[in-house]
């Protein structure tokens, strides 16, 4: 992008701009990447209690004991708040959640490499400091008044702004974690196409994955209270998105629908300006309340697009977001399943074959019951999710031995879904099986989890 002579980014003039930003996104297939993004809760061994910023056991403590192998520091206000080497970050959500945003891969394989690395780094620097990491999709234990707030700018801003939306926003930000793949797409015709299957899905997505059926110590009555948390959340920023299943979506309609989502910030000089329910459309017309006079850059329309959270999100790339955190096999399954479905033409078609019948209202019912009911949850015809379930991954296997990506033991990448198919094999989600352990051999307590399922 030019700059202007004093060598600040141009305003953006135009919505056109705007659509242009998203559109550029498009790659012809043999550029296309995954990208994979986790989080996992931080603990201390001694009482499970979630970690401070500051300290000898502190989440600035794991990020500068992180460094020893390459990672460079980036920093807020004089604290470190990430982590970055090779095109891959290591970030905090609100409640010190570290998360692993991957840098660009060609395969599977390399992904899963890149997660096991990471998860090794991070658990030789803890066992030093006498914490654990924990994978699952809500925190277990800890009330939402006990969880440490990280030193983030935006953090703060967002935290105030939440309860004015919705009960459970707060919540979201400091006590759940999910597991996330970026995928991208060749023509504006492919976008749409992905995005809807993908959508469509996302309710089979977050059964397949349910991990979070805890709150403070007990069974909260949800297989997936992760996915709960969501519906209460900012219904201007959440949801199944209706619009991306009409005749003329594209890039220009994802826009459209983008620049009437209420901001949260602008970035200036270091520092998160509030504008928390303002209109990026006043932004561009120079009268936005935070910034009076000045014009949005293509940088602001960026951050913009990071502060929507739908079950698919759309920035250069689509990002699937349905799943709950959880070991470290899921962290390989995600990114396994929707480049399956996605990265094979014919396989694409098969997963539009079988989701195009459906309506924008069943798909909305089934979002609405599947964090309670999971793979039990009916579709319009009578079947369940679990009956879907398995032509789904039959597709995203055809799919995975189409790519035809070996790896030093495999002539492709279909072993990473075996977790999934163990799950539809049993018929019983990740949760049922953690309800189970807890009402027999735990004798109804959580605190065997964090052994369980630390990394």
């Amino acid at each position: 992008m030019s700059e202007n002579s004093a060598g600040a980014p141009p305003p953006v003039e135009d919505f056109s701009e705007l659509v242009a930003y998203i559109a550029d996104g498009v790659k012809p297939r043999d550029r296309w990447k995954i990208g994979t993004e986790h989080e996992k809760f931080a603990y201390r061994r001694s009482d499970l209690g979630r970690l401070d910023y500051d300290g000898p056991q502190g989440i600035g403590a794991m990020l500068e004991g992180l460094q020893r192998f390459g990672w460079k520091p980036v920093s807020e206000a004089g604290n470190v708040i990430a982590l970055a080497q090779d095109g891959a970050s290591i970030t905090l959500e609100p409640g010190g959640q570290f998360e692993l945003s991957g840098a660009p891969l060609e395969n599977l394989h390399q992904t899963c490499a890149e997660v096991h690395n990471h998860l090794a780094q991070v658990k030789e620097v803890a066992q030093a400091m006498d914490v654990g990491f924990l994978g699952l999709g809500f925190d277990p234990k800890w009330r939402r008044e006990d969880v440490p707030v990280m030193p983030k700018g935006r953090y703060n801003l967002m935290l105030a702004y939440m309860p004015t939306k919705g009960k459970l926003g707060p919540d979201m930000m400091l006590r759940s974690c999910t597991v996330q793949v970026n995928l991208d797409f060749g023509s504006e015709a492919d976008m749409v196409q992905k995005f809807r299957v993908s959508l469509a899905l996302q309710p089979l997505a977050t059964a397949l994955f349910a991990n979070s059926p805890f709150t403070e110590g007990k069974p909260n009555g949800f297989l997936s209270l992760r996915s709960q948390v969501w519906t209460d959340t900012d219904p201007d920023r959440t949801g199944m998105l209706p619009f991306v299943f009409d005749g003329d979506m594209g890039f220009e309609a994802y826009a459209r629908h983008a620049i009437d989502v209420p901001m949260y910030f602008v970035y200036r000089d270091g520092k998160y300006l509030d504008a928390t329910g303002q209109s990026f459309r006043d932004f561009m017309d120079g009268k936005l309340p935070a910034l009076p006079g000045e014009k949005p850059t293509i940088k602001d329309w960026e951050d913009h697009l990071t502060t929507l959270f739908p079950e698919v999100r759309m920035k250069k790339f689509l990002e699937m977001r349905g799943a709950d955190g959880g070991p470290w096999a899921s962290l390989c399954a995600l990114p396994a399943l929707w480049v399956g479905l996605l990265y094979d033409q014919g396989a694409q078609d098969a997963a539009w074959d079988l989701v195009k019948h459906m309506t924008v209202g069943e798909m909305a019912r089934i979002r609405d019951e599947v964090p309670r009911l999971g793979l039990a949850t009916q579709m319009d015809d009578g079947r369940t999710l679990l009956d879907l379930a398995g032509p789904v991954l039959d597709i995203a296997a055809g799919g995975l031995r189409a790519r035809a990506r070996p790896g030093v033991v495999s002539a492709n990448e279909t072993e990473y879904l075996a977790t999934l198919q163990e799950t539809v094999a049993v018929g019983r989600t990740p949760a049922e099986i953690l309800l189970d352990r807890y009402n027999g051999e735990w004798q109804q307590s959580v605190d065997p989890i964090f052994t369980e399922l630390s990394y």
